[in-house]
């Protein structure tokens, strides 16, 4: 099963999925409408994203929205800037699971916005591939 896993998961990580298209306002815009829509938490904007939906048996969809999330996911190449100095510019980031994902570029998790900057993918994996790229 182990083995199974990393395949899943280096998979994931080494195909391309389908093109979508984040925000292309200039970064102070980005900042402006990251901090008037959501005032209480930090903002990450991001470039070269994946989307990544979670395929999940109805029984884990079903807790995954119990506890108020989406089954999204988002891993970016390049950070651009973080609004609390987490994450360095260029270095890559991977989100916790979403609870909004709004305009089709403002990927939000329990702690931060990640906004999604110029062109990206979504592609779909299964949870247990996506989970075990964060152990």
């Amino acid at each position: 099963m182990e083995i199974e896993k990393i395949q899943a998961a280096s998979e994931l990580l080494s195909t391309t999925g389908e093109p979508r298209s984040g925000s292309e306002e200039s970064q102070e815009a980005l900042i402006h409408i990251a901090q008037t829509r959501f005032p209480d938490k930090g903002f990450c904007i991001v470039q070269q994203w994946t989307i990544v939906r979670a395929i999940a048996s109805d029984a884990d969809l079903t807790k995954i929205h119990v506890h108020g999330h989406l089954p999204l996911f988002v891993f970016a190449e390049k950070v651009i800037l973080d609004s609390r100095g987490r994450f360095d510019y260029g270095n890559s980031v991977r989100s916790t699971m979403a609870i909004s994902f709004q305009d089709g570029f403002l990927f939000e998790t329990k702690n931060t916005v990640y906004v999604l900057a110029g062109d990206g993918d979504e592609k779909a994996a299964s949870l247990a591939a996506i989970l075990s790229l964060y152990q």
